[in-house]
């Protein structure tokens, strides 16, 4: 068994160094941290698992940089590509092996004696009470002696560290209390020398989570939507159907309908709220009352991807994303509109300029950071987007988002996309949004 090799790996080749091994996964919702999904939902348990990678990480290559000790990043799931835009390319990446843990951890180890390292410290990424201090003290035991290891609380161990290989890894019931046991056992039958460090606890239960991190699970969920609305009584409810999701809270945020909205979105069972009127200010608004780590505006005429929450999370695991967005495309099915889906779907991607009807999605950190959105008549997104794109890239989500063909088929292909294009021309010039405005209430005719 062995692994996909980074190019610099073969620098290292038979030079005696120490070796770091940072255990871990690439985080996707509902294959992370599975047996917290119950109590954090598919996407807040993948995303515990980021954290405490990003945090893990950060402690290790501390170490690794003060003492020139050799830091690898050994994953499963992704791809070192997603690795590298998630973590930086830092670290080495390193693909685990197919197999038990047992059979990939084995694999870390022979790899990197093979390569040349004299001592291998492995540790997992779920220990969020890890020091500098403990990577430093097992480096130090396995000076004299063989096999160094951090107990964990529940029956297994949080470290592994070998100054030669061993088998240490076979027949071993994981995923139970009888690991750290039955390691013990086997380092025994081989006449290890054996360090045992502190006992540290790692998380993998509610429980685990409660007593480590209190609070946690009453954070709520990933993902607040919110849906700005002003008599959109014929289409609140499927835009709000498109967006209920385990990981999502969703907030409709009303500017003073007249119709029977209110009454339409209550009877859904989200939250509803009335506001000043004015798209801006009511995502702003909105934004002040989320619970969730993310945001998402969604136009109430617009209907969210299926799984919208698992691409969400994805494109903002890019380190430089600032925002996201949807792919464009409507229920108007005309050759023409085609086209114009295509032309917003270039320039989205490449310009990093997405229609609000896109559902633009950002972390609420970046979003406060940015003072949120503009008080403008007209191009809120826009100008939004502008502030944005100081913090990072605006990514496209690799789905469609379909929003309605209303304002195409009641006001005409043409006239509808030359005053989206006069307006977006106008802003970038610098005219004023105010001055701008008759044409875009022109364009909303229904």
């Amino acid at each position: 068994m062995g692994f996909k090799q980074n190019k610099n790996m073969d620098r290292c080749r038979n030079v005696s160094h120490d070796r770091m091994i940072v255990f871990g996964r690439y985080p996707v919702p509902g294959k992370t941290k599975t047996r917290l999904i119950p109590v954090l939902g598919p996407a807040g348990a993948a995303d515990l698992q980021r954290r405490f990678t990003e945090k893990i990480l950060k402690t290790a290559m501390t170490y690794a940089k003060s003492r020139a000790v050799e830091l690898t990043v050994c994953f499963e799931g992704g791809s070192r590509r997603k690795m590298q835009l998630w973590l930086d390319s830092g670290p080495f990446f390193l693909q685990q092996v197919p197999g038990n843990l047992g059979d990939r951890m084995q694999a870390a180890f022979s790899d990197a004696f093979q390569k040349g390292a004299r001592r291998v410290v492995l540790c997992g990424t779920d220990i969020p009470e890890l020091k500098t201090d403990h990577l430093e003290q097992a480096f130090e035991a396995l000076a004299v002696n063989d096999l160094v290891i951090g107990p964990g609380m529940d029956g297994g161990y949080w470290l592994i560290g070998m100054n030669r290989p061993a088998d240490l890894f076979e027949g071993i019931m994981w995923g139970t209390g009888a690991v750290l046991a039955q390691t013990l056992a086997l380092a025994k039958k081989q006449h290890l020398k054996v360090k045992k460090l502190k006992a540290l606890n790692d998380i993998d239960t509610a429980e685990d989570l409660e007593q480590l991190l209190p609070g946690w699970i009453k954070k709520g969920p990933l993902v607040s939507v919110i849906i700005p609305v002003l008599n959109e009584a014929a289409h609140i409810v499927t835009a709000i159907n498109s967006a209920r999701h385990r990981d999502a809270q969703i907030i409709v945020v009303d500017g003073g309908s007249t119709d029977a909205t209110v009454e339409k979105a209550a009877s859904t069972g989200v939250r509803v709220v009335t506001g000043r009127c004015g798209r801006a200010a009511q995502q702003n608004l909105g934004a002040k009352l989320a619970v969730g780590r993310v945001l998402l505006f969604l136009h109430a005429d617009t209907l969210l991807p299926a799984n919208y929450v698992g691409y969400l999370f994805e494109t903002l695991m890019n380190r430089d994303t600032a925002a996201g967005a949807f792919l464009f495309k409507t229920n108007f099915n005309h050759p023409f509109m085609k086209i114009i889906e295509i032309v917003t779907n270039i320039r989205s991607k490449y310009l990093e300029l997405p229609y609000g009807d896109q559902a633009l999605f950002v972390r609420k950190s970046v979003f406060q950071s940015v003072g949120g959105f503009p008080e403008s008549p007209i191009a809120e997104d826009l100008f939004l987007l502008r502030r944005l794109s100081k913090y990072g890239h605006i990514r496209i989500a690799p789905v469609h988002a379909v929003t309605s063909g209303r304002r195409w088929k009641t006001v005409g292909l043409l006239r509808t996309t030359l005053i989206n294009q006069i307006i977006l021309a106008g802003c970038f010039l610098g005219i004023s949004p105010e001055a701008l405005a008759p044409l875009y209430r022109t364009a909303r005719k229904k």
